[in-house]
């Protein structure tokens, strides 16, 4: 399913459409938001949205022996952390019922 991409804009106006709040207000709050859901994760911690889901940051270990695509040029990538994310259980349920294309409309 190749749904519409939301942006950060998207999620503002749609804040802003369905509250009484100024927009400039929205947008701080958001952008704050985010700034703090980064800064939480930038020090190891793991942030739980009840109903939504977790955002968690996640060791990935290194490899000696990496390959860059695009190049093909071989290189080593050390340790390092990822951003990760698994979905709550009303996410889970919420997407459960989304249409599933058939094969044959591909």
């Amino acid at each position: 399913m190749a749904g519409k991409k939301i942006t950060k804009y998207d999620l503002v106006e749609a804040i802003y459409q369905n509250t009484s709040y100024e927009k400039k207000i929205v947008q701080d709050v958001v952008e704050n938001l985010l700034l703090g859901l980064k800064d939480a994760m930038k020090v190891g911690d793991t942030i739980e949205l009840r109903g939504f889901g977790t955002f968690e940051p996640r060791l990935r270990k290194g490899r000696a022996k990496a390959r860059n695509p695009k190049t093909g040029e071989q290189l080593s990538v050390a340790p390092h952390y990822v951003a990760a994310f698994r979905s709550g259980q009303e996410l889970k349920k919420a997407l459960w019922d989304l249409p599933v294309p058939s094969l044959s409309d591909e």
